[in-house]
Order: structure tokens, then C-alpha cells, then sequence
């Protein structure tokens, strides 16, 4: 149990990390697995690295509770209002997702591999630099002015990222720029996205599978979920900060150089 207590925490950071910065978690999961030999054990299963994203999920939901919870009594009537709009926008984004996720998802397995994973870094790292060369119009400056269309056309975006190696921020985030999204409107949208999305399938996978876990792997996913909820939400303000300064164009480079180092290390893991 320690080795996997350690795994736990070491997959807790990482997932914290990466769940939201347009940098792929399923391409540092890779690298992370091979590098701890996370070949087996409960923090391999599908189980756990599905339910761990509930811990930082459980971040955005602190991190924005105000402006997510159209009940608060500080809020005026108009700002109720426009806080179930919000969420009606979020659900219509989702649905190409959870229409087209559910018909392909045993289809993508087969994708489930490095050279998917490194083309997909590399790919969106360019198609990062390429989007903040020539984003210079913002139409989408706050929450309000989305119109349902925009959050409908960011959902599609969002299919994108059943493909491994693309990053579901990094598709939507991409996507909302694309389209006219300010950068602070395009990374928090896709935060609120992955709410319903992360929690139905975390909720999914315990109904499905969580009454068989024993006492010790509830303490292992437990502790992964807190650390992974913990750095979530640093991960959320770093990037915050960072967009209102800064384009995105970093994290498409950082994409490129991780996308060859994942081909240059199976290379010559192959090769020896």
C-alpha cells in the first residue's frame, strides 16, 4: 500500500496540474507511468485515474462558487439570470461531447497510444502558436455576451478531445479563440465545462465499480483526489493570472517539446 499511497500523490499532482492547463494530462500521464512503472496496481486502473479528476473538479467548483451558484442572495435578479444562462450554455456545450464521446468511446481505445498521443502534443502546440499569431479581434469579452451558438460551436471543439493527446482545455480553449473568445472567457468556460462532464463520468465509474474497492484503495483514491484538488487549485489562479498578461503561445511551445520527448523516449526504449 505505501508504494501505491505514493503513486497517489505523485498522479494527484500531476492530474492537478495538467486537467487544466492546455497541456494534455493523458501525454504526462504517459510519461509519468513509465517513469514511477505504473504498469499495475489500483492507481493504473481505469477506476482511479477517472475518479481522481473529482478532486479537481471539486477546485473549480470552490474556486468560482459565487459565480457558478445562481441562488447566492448577493446577486441581483439580473445576475441570477444570467447565471442560469450561463449554465444553459455550459449543458448546450456539452452535448456534442456527450453525444459523440458515447457512440466512439470504445472506438478511441484503439488510439490509446504513444504515437497518437505525441502527434496530437505536437499538432495543437502549433496550432496554438498559429491561433495567438492572428487572434486579434475578441467579439466574446465576458460570460454574458457568449451567445448559445458560440457555447454550441465550443462544444463541438470539445469532441475534439476524445482523441489522446489533444487536452479537453486545449481543444476548447483553442476552439473559443477561434471564434472570437477573449482569452480569460475561453479558459474559464472550459473550467465550467468540465464539471458536468468529469462528474458524470467519476459519479459513473464509482456506481459502477466503487462498492468493490476495498478500504485501502478508498485511502489511496482519497489521498489522490486531495492532492490533485489542492494543486488544482493553484494550477486555476497560475493560469488566470497568467492569460490576463500573457498569450498562450508558452504552452503550445512546451506542447512540441513534450510531444518529441515522448517520441524520442519510445523510440529508444524500442531500440534498446
Amino acid at each position: 500500500m505505501f508504494f501505491e499511497m505514493i503513486k497517489s500523490i505523485i498522479l494527484g499532482i500531476v492530474e492537478g496540474i495538467t486537467e487544466w492547463l492546455p497541456i494534455s494530462s493523458t501525454g504526462h500521464m504517459i510519461l509519468v507511468n513509465e517513469f514511477i512503472q505504473n504498469k499495475g496496481g489500483f492507481t493504473a486502473s481505469d477506476l482511479y485515474l477517472y475518479v481522481i479528476q473529482l478532486g479537481a473538479i471539486l477546485a473549480v467548483v470552490t474556486l468560482y462558487f459565487h459565480k457558478l451558484n445562481p441562488f447566492a442572495p448577493s446577486k441581483s435578479t439580473e445576475e441570477k439570470r444570467n447565471t442560469w444562462e450561463m449554465w444553459f450554455k455550459v449543458i448546450v456545450a456539452c452535448i456534442p461531447a456527450a453525444v459523440i464521446g458515447f457512440v466512439l468511446d470504445d472506438f478511441m481505445e484503439h488510439f490509446e497510444n504513444w504515437y497518437v498521443v505525441s502527434a496530437m502534443l505536437i499538432i495543437y502546440g502549433i496550432a496554438f502558436i498559429i491561433v495567438e499569431k492572428k487572434h486579434k479581434k475578441t467579439v466574446v469579452k465576458d460570460m454574458n455576451s457568449m451567445t448559445y451558438k458560440t457555447a454550441l460551436l465550443i462544444g463541438m471543439f470539445q469532441v475534439l478531445s476524445i482523441i489522446p493527446g489533444t487536452s479537453r482545455s486545449g481543444a476548447t480553449i483553442l476552439g473559443a479563440m477561434l471564434i472570437g473568445c477573449s482569452r480569460s472567457v475561453a479558459a474559464e468556460f472550459s473550467f465550467f465545462l468540465a464539471i458536468p462532464v468529469m462528474f458524470g463520468v467519476s459519479l459513473l465509474k464509482i456506481a459502477k465499480n466503487g462498492l468493490a474497492m476495498t478500504g485501502n484503495e478508498w485511502a489511496i483514491l482519497i489521498t489522490g483526489m486531495v492532492i490533485a484538488y489542492v494543486v488544482s487549485m493553484l494550477a486555476i489562479k497560475f493560469l488566470m493570472n497568467y492569460v490576463r498578461k500573457h498569450d498562450f503561445k508558452v504552452f503550445g511551445y512546451y506542447r512540441i517539446v513534450l510531444g518529441i520527448l515522448v517520441i524520442a523516449y519510445f523510440s529508444l526504449k524500442m531500440t534498446f
